[in-house]
């Protein structure tokens, strides 16, 4: 399992178990698959992909990426298995404006010394995005900046790929495309994707569907 997730519960100042966040949350992720994870605002989905992520701390339980488990690791080392192994696609791009479409592509492979020239071709050319390399964000369609932010996760051919809404931004026709393709470059690079989204109809297109609804799997 790539990603392994038991019991966790999660709590912010001013709560008490009883209204947390996330209470005694437990799921499996294997290589190559992938996992829709809904629910209403406020359910805790975002954060329980932080905490997937190594992004935030949890209160108990547990949690294992690739074997690690999350509580035995300091800050320094989550760092660490977030550069080599984790990589993660959000709404809203965040993508480096100074940067250009090649540079922002390689840009966390190269930080966790794991950028393969080559691999990077692979996904320019099935993203569409050859002609646009020397180009900087600002001169891209919304379509196709989600498209490097999607290059640029899977450019480090991580062990686990978090996405939080990835193409909340895009219309019916645009999400469905970039979802599809997506799905085909995380089944190449073998990948476990562990997804956020509100839309049924993207849920529907993953192996795998979870709903939180008040901190619990419903």
């Amino acid at each position: 399992m790539v990603l392994k997730i038991r019991n966790v519960t999660k709590t912010y100042p001013g709560q008490t178990p009883e209204t947390a966040v996330l209470r005694g949350v437990s799921l499996d992720l294997a290589a190559g698959s992938s996992l829709a994870l809904t629910g209403d605002s406020g359910s805790g989905k975002s954060t329980l992909l932080h905490l997937a992520g190594a992004l935030d701390h949890f209160d108990s339980g547990e949690i294992e990426i690739a074997g690690t488990r999350l509580s035995n690791l300091r800050d320094r080392q989550r760092a660490a298995l977030r550069r080599r192994d984790v990589s993660l696609v959000f709404q809203q791009f965040n993508l480096i404006p100074s940067l250009s479409i090649r540079q922002n592509i390689s840009l966390h492979a190269r930080l966790g010394n794991r950028w393969d020239p080559d691999w990077g071709r692979v996904l320019a050319e099935r993203l569409g995005l050859t002609g646009f390399l020397d180009r900087y964000p600002e001169q891209l369609s919304g379509g196709q900046q989600q498209r490097v932010a999607i290059g640029r996760a899977l450019a480090l051919r991580p062990k686990l790929l978090l996405a939080d809404e990835p193409t909340g931004n895009l219309d019916e026709t645009a999400s469905a495309a970039v979802m599809d393709l997506m799905l085909e470059l995380v089944q190449e690079s073998g990948a476990a994707l562990f997804l956020v989204t509100h839309s049924t109809a993207i849920a529907g297109m993953l192996d795998q569907r979870l709903h939180l609804q008040l901190g619990q799997t419903a």
